[in-house]
């Protein structure tokens, strides 16, 4: 087992890490940006190292930077979190390089998996569904125009080194295309240095439920069950619950199965998430792979009483898993809680903390790194808080979510709890009646005074 792990990231993942790292009696390192001076994950850490300025090209992203801080602190493992450099394959291959473990897939598992046009035709030799498409990249928009054609419309342009909804273009009728596939790989271009295009169908009315799995070094894989993550606003998940309200017992059992027929074709190592579109008449279809942790893993944990980061260090030290697949228990949901103005077109909201509350109570967890009087800086997400309630049944975990938020008070800056209160009573979100196009009809109603 490690004897020291440095944690290449910051805010509440970072403290999350760290407090396994804690339970498992190995020491923890920090890294922060000087605008993290005062963080939680920086004064609840062994040892912290700071790795350079606010900016996070200058820090966090500093691959030198940070190889350095754990070289000096005899660090013989690095965990990456989420975000950042969590899925840089090149990152991976530095710490191996260094004799460094790195907690997380293998630079050549990231590349493959990375680039949407591989791992699609990767999943289709596994024997997984795919969302029928184009063979690899399209070279030009004759090309594309072409593929539409016979494809029939709607379709989607999607960039191959995409992620977070960048490079995603939906395109319903012919006269678009044109456009739609220049902004496309602009924005491609700007985001992921890389403006290679890939084509889609448009799956309507779709469920984005993913699969969370943990593979070893035998090339054994489990699932550990599903979460539905369709709640979303530009392609990012506001909130997420397992299990999914749309899952049947059947369904299950075929998702899981082809999430580690997957993971075992690949050889995957590490904790790892399947991700599928579901159309309304449960079909589902292979959407892309992420080899890191994912924000919404708190929800897993809950309904199956299990700790992912720790299943993730001890992969990474060699340990075989069980092979044992997992159901869950009972019902969780995650908020996000983001310094973000809902009244005012989600705009970020950074600035100083003046009062903090936070909820309690049985079956309530706060994962945060924030306290009364920290300043949010704007560099970075705007994620300050997960909320995630447990409860033995679905209604229950809403009736308890709803009191929970309104248990939780932040002053100072605006955030995304009126949102979440409000999605807590709509009667769509209620029955479970929902797609990824839930936010485009979701009006917020002004606050009462």
């Amino acid at each position: 087992m490690f004897k020291k792990i440095l944690i290449a990231n910051r805010g509440e993942i970072a403290l999350r890490i760290i407090r396994t790292c804690k339970e498992m009696d190995i020491k923890s390192v920090a890294v922060y940006s000087t605008a993290d001076a005062d963080s939680l994950h920086v004064r609840f850490a062994d040892e912290a190292v700071c790795i350079g300025p606010a900016p996070s090209s200058e820090s966090y992203l500093k691959m030198s930077n940070i190889i350095a801080a754990a070289e000096i602190t005899n660090a013989d493992a690095i965990h990456p979190g989420y975000g950042f450099l969590a899925e840089n394959s090149k990152f991976s291959k530095l710490c191996e390089d260094h004799g460094i473990k790195f907690i997380g897939a293998t630079a050549e598992m990231i590349d493959r998996m990375g680039d949407k046009a591989s791992a699609r035709e990767t999943m289709k030799a596994a024997g997984v569904p795919i969302i029928p498409g184009s063979k690899g990249l399209i070279a030009t928009v004759e090309d594309a125009l072409a593929l539409a054609d016979e494809m029939e419309y709607p379709v989607m342009l999607k960039a191959s080194a995409g992620g977070g909804g960048k490079g995603m273009r939906a395109v319903w009728e012919k006269e678009n295309l044109v456009e739609l596939w220049d902004a496309a790989r602009q924005e491609a271009k700007a985001c992921f240095g890389n403006d290679d295009m890939y084509m889609e169908k448009l799956i309507q009315e779709p469920r984005h439920i993913e699969i969370q799995i943990i593979g070893d070094a035998d090339g054994r894989a489990c699932h550990l069950s599903e979460r539905d993550c369709s709640i979303q606003r530009r392609h990012q998940k506001l909130t997420e619950e397992a299990p999914s309200p749309f899952m049947t017992t059947a369904l299950r059992k075929k998702m899981g199965e082809a999430a580690v027929k997957a993971a075992e074709f690949i050889k995957y190592e590490g904790a790892g998430t399947v991700e599928f579109l579901v159309d309304k008449n449960r079909n589902f279809y292979f959407m892309e792979m992420n080899t890191r942790i994912q924000v919404e893993h708190p929800i897993t944990e809950q309904v199956i009483d299990y700790d992912l980061i720790e299943e993730q260090i001890k992969v990474a030290a060699g340990i075989k898993i069980s092979g044992k697949n997992y159901l869950p228990k009972l019902h969780s949901i995650e908020c996000r809680i983001n310094a973000e103005d809902p009244f005012n077109d989600f705009r970020p909201s950074p600035g100083k903390i003046t009062t903090l509350h936070t909820p309690g109570g049985h079956g309530v967890r706060i994962d945060t790194h924030v306290y009364s009087g920290y300043t949010i800086p704007p560099n970075y997400d705007s994620m300050i808080a997960k909320l995630i309630v447990t409860a033995q049944t679905r209604k229950a975990a809403i009736s308890k979510m709803k009191r929970a938020l309104d248990e939780f008070i932040i002053e100072g800056v605006k955030t995304t709890i009126p949102f979440h209160r409000q999605l807590m009573e709509h009667p769509d979100y209620v029955a479970g009646n929902y797609t990824t196009k839930f936010m485009e009809d979701f009006e917020l109603k002004p606050l009462k005074k």
